[in-house]
């Protein structure tokens, strides 16, 4: 795929790349939203941007694809690559908006690297980025086309039928939609995206996982209001779902996308899960038990306390449902009137967890968690294609998977 000439100069000049790379991409993001505003109000993520992780984010995707073509001149990272476009497919990113970023995103690396960017250098990485750009682009065009899409446009109203708020801090929803028209198709294990107007004006989007069975004419979400700390700011969107969505009022959401899908057949699962992670996996239990799955299952969670646990009764009873399937779930801080229900105390460990062979692991949580059980797991002689992962947010694991 990379040309043999450009392969030589992208490996030469990667690491002068990577190591500027977040100043480019935040010079990147300036220029885009000097002459785009828009897109900072209606598309990204304002949080994101406010703490810089948004650069991270393209930092890590940019460096990675630029290093996988290096080794790999011949192939692409696909696993990277759909994750990254059913992300972009359920914000509905459009392909005449990929020659705006490459506008104003080379623009950037020319203003930071300065002479170093010769006409050859430049011509290197122009090819890295379309060979990224037409992948991503073809990979969303099929998945528009699978739900139906026309134009990039994702967006119908739904009604909010039910609110229950599962946790102090967590709401949960249940949706249908408002034009009567049949729900669209998902596979359990994915997410929609939410967009919501808030008092500035803005239509601010956020992703979370559809908690019930695929078969369902309803859709289910839960929302867990995200307090900022250590001075970022709390999350826009769950705070006003929390404070402003109830029964009847109407919500723009996307149709399903995600790649964290269960395979059809009876292989042996461990579905590992810490706070708000537990969504995909309830969905992935609700569909199991739907189609009568006789594998082995192992339920894994973490969390603060028992009382910090969304839709823990929903996560024991699906479990139960099955014919071969166990949970732990672990607390940092049980309450004493749980000290006889079979949870385990402090961080999740899996050494006795009986992993049997050809067990397909899949994880949702926040990234310290999941970095720290896929280690637990590869130690485990776990091979890594059969360890897959969800992540909400800029996806800052990137450039380490």
């Amino acid at each position: 795929m990379l040309t043999a000439q450009s392969a030589t100069v992208v490996r030469a000049t990667l690491p002068a790349v990577g190591a500027a790379i977040e100043d480019i991409a935040g010079r990147f993001y300036e220029r885009l939203f000097a002459a785009h505003p828009e897109l900072l109000r209606d598309l990204f993520n304002r949080g994101n941007q406010a703490v810089g992780a948004q650069r991270q984010a393209l930092a890590g995707s940019i460096a990675a694809f630029a290093a996988y073509l290096v080794d790999h001149p011949d192939d692409r990272p696909d696993v990277m690559l759909h994750r990254i476009a059913h992300k972009h497919a359920s914000l509905g990113v459009r392909a005449d908006q990929y020659p705006i970023v490459h506008e104003h995103l080379f623009a950037a690396i020319a203003e930071v690297l300065g002479e170093a960017v010769t006409p050859e250098v430049a011509h290197a990485w122009d090819e890295v980025y379309w060979l990224m750009a037409n992948a991503l682009v073809a990979i969303e065009d099929r998945l528009y086309a699978q739900q139906d899409v026309v134009d990039a446009n994702v967006w119908r109203e739904w009604e909010v039928i039910a609110r229950t708020d599962a946790t102090p801090d967590v709401a949960a929803f249940v949706l249908r939609p408002a034009d009567g028209r049949p729900v669209p198709a998902f596979r359990a294990g994915q997410y929609v995206s939410v967009q919501v107007q808030l008092a500035d004006g803005a239509r601010q989007i956020r992703q979370y996982s559809l908690t019930g069975a695929p078969s369902a004419t309803t859709r289910s979400i839960a929302v867990k209001r995200m307090r900022g700390a250590a001075g970022t700011p709390d999350g826009e969107v769950s705070r006003h779902l929390h404070a402003h969505v109830h029964e009847g009022d109407r919500l723009r959401v996307s149709a399903p996308y995600g790649d964290l899908v269960l395979a059809a057949d009876e292989a042996p699962l461990l579905l590992v899960s810490a706070g708000i992670g537990c969504t995909p996996m309830l969905a992935m239990l609700e569909q199991l038990a739907t189609t009568g799955h006789a594998g082995p299952v192992t339920v894994v969670h973490a969390d603060h306390s028992p009382a910090s646990h969304a839709l823990r009764t929903d996560h024991r009873t699906l479990t139960a449902e099955l014919p071969d399937a166990t949970a732990q779930f672990w607390y940092e801080h049980p309450d004493d009137e749980d000290a006889g229900d079979g949870h385990r105390t402090g961080l999740v460990d899996l050494t006795d967890v009986a992993i049997a062979p050809g067990t397909r692991s899949y994880l949702c949580g926040p990234l310290p968690f999941m970095r720290a059980v896929r280690g637990q797991l590869l130690d485990r002689g776990v091979a890594a294609a059969d360890i897959h992962y969800e992540v909400f947010g800029p996806d800052l694991w990137l450039a380490t998977t």
